[in-house]
């Protein structure tokens, strides 16, 4: 978006995979896996990396029908803001407290226009469903947020 990189256009699933025969996972013992990753703080990407490391789940669509996310939401168990804004809010933060203290770098200073352009982007994605109607981005409050 913000750079001359091509992107992952061609980094998707195959297409019609309904099944894996080789998967030997349990979904009662699978949902409780993930009810207890969740309870421990993890976030849905770390979530099935280790389901897909540590107990052999190459997907949880394909075993569930449904994604993860919506698992969690079934459980009560999904957290209050997104993962992919927690990560940018938090990045944000740690970019603009080094330009509290490096007042002439220019190259950061766009950086973190980039960065709260990509945040703007998803609050008005995220409006509504995962966020507050009224919710906004603001530095200051999103400082208290991470922290």
């Amino acid at each position: 978006m913000h750079t001359r990189k091509k992107g992952k256009s061609a980094s998707q699933k195959p297409m019609g995979k309904t099944s894996y025969a080789w998967v030997q996972a349990d979904k009662a013992a699978v949902l409780k896996a993930i009810e207890k990753l969740s309870k421990e703080g993890k976030s849905e990407a770390d979530i099935g990396r280790i389901l897909r490391d540590e107990y052999g789940v190459p997907s949880v669509k394909v075993l569930f029908g449904s994604k993860l996310s919506r698992l969690l939401k079934e459980n009560n168990l999904q957290k209050e803001y997104p993962s992919d804004l927690m990560h940018l809010i938090q990045k944000a933060v740690r970019l603009s407290s080094h330009l509290g203290l490096n007042k002439r770098d220019l190259h950061n200073r766009m950086k973190l226009h980039n960065i709260e352009s990509k945040i703007k982007r998803l609050v008005y994605y995220y409006r509504g469903n995962r966020l507050p109607a009224d919710w906004k981005y603001d530095a200051e409050k999103a400082a208290l947020l991470v922290k």
